[in-house]
């Protein structure tokens, strides 16, 4: 353990010296430029990683890979918060009509995806009830389309786009999968993006979730399976993820359970049919 510390200051001294060079400073103060995650742009980010044709290392883009067939052939937990759009769509209030909304999601499409835009769109209903937070009917709507939005981004960039890779690679290796709800009426945000790694590393706010993301987490990595060290209360057998049955672990702040993996469907089934065509 301490020659591992030791290791590890010895490399933040070098990765600190190296940020001291004009170069680095450089290269920094243009990646700070540009908008964040929390800007107006949210998800619609400058810096991704993008595929290289030339590259035998990632040359084409993962959904196309997965398409492909050409991916690690090795069990997997994939999940997701349940409002994992609201982070993303607090500084947009100037969106507050359907056409306006179009327009913004329209701008994260270039190409042949902005036509298909008005058709996602179409599918989430012109309704605080139905958006996220999900679950607490008009609540929570700082402005027209607020919730609208945070269903959509949450979706294309995490929650639907989770169901495509599993409805794909559950077929040929054991995987699990998990919705998270534990922070359930929180203002505005719900259970938001990231709010599961407190509970990963710690017991708070919520020491269930907490003991099944930790209890889960460690029986995987030792065993390939959730379920091995214990499934007795809180936990509870967590099934493996089946296309022709999804069906997800549903954590609640003080209980678990099971949910079907079909929520949403129109819009992941518009999503399916143009995958590629739709990329964030």
């Amino acid at each position: 353990m301490l020659a591992f510390c030791i290791m590890y200051v010895s490399v933040l001294q070098s990765v600190r010296v190296k940020l001291t060079t004009p170069l680095d400073a450089t290269f920094m103060t243009a990646a700070n430029s540009v908008p964040s995650i929390f800007s107006y742009r949210s998800v619609d980010l400058a810096y991704l990683p993008r595929p290289d044709p030339t590259s035998k290392f990632f040359s084409v883009s993962p959904e196309q890979a997965v398409i492909n067939n050409a991916y690690a052939k090795v069990p997997v937990i994939n999940g997701d918060q349940e409002d994992e759009g609201t982070l993303f769509s607090l500084t947009q209030s100037n969106i507050s009509t359907t056409a306006q909304l179009i327009t913004y999601l329209q701008s994260y499409f270039p190409n042949e995806g902005a036509s298909l835009v008005p058709g996602l769109v179409a599918t989430y209903p012109n309704d605080p009830a139905a958006g996220s937070p999900f679950g607490t009917g008009d609540l929570n709507e700082l402005y027209p389309q607020f919730k609208r939005l945070a269903a959509i981004l949450g979706d294309i960039t995490f929650t639907l786009a989770r169901r495509g890779y599993l409805a794909r690679v559950a077929t040929t290796v054991k995987a699990w999968s998990y919705l998270d709800s534990h922070l359930y009426g929180t203002p505005q945000l719900g259970t938001f993006h990231s709010s599961d790694i407190q509970e990963v590393y710690d017991d708070a706010p919520s020491p269930i979730t907490a003991t099944t993301y930790q209890t889960y987490y460690t029986s995987f990595i030792n065993f390939l399976n959730p379920n091995t060290i214990s499934t007795t209360t809180p936990l509870i057998n967590w099934p493996q993820y089946n296309p022709s049955n999804p069906q997800l672990l549903h954590m609640n702040a003080t209980f678990n359970s099971l949910l079907a993996d079909n929520f949403r469907q129109a819009s992941y089934n518009y999503l399916a049919s143009h995958v590629g065509q739709m990329r964030v």
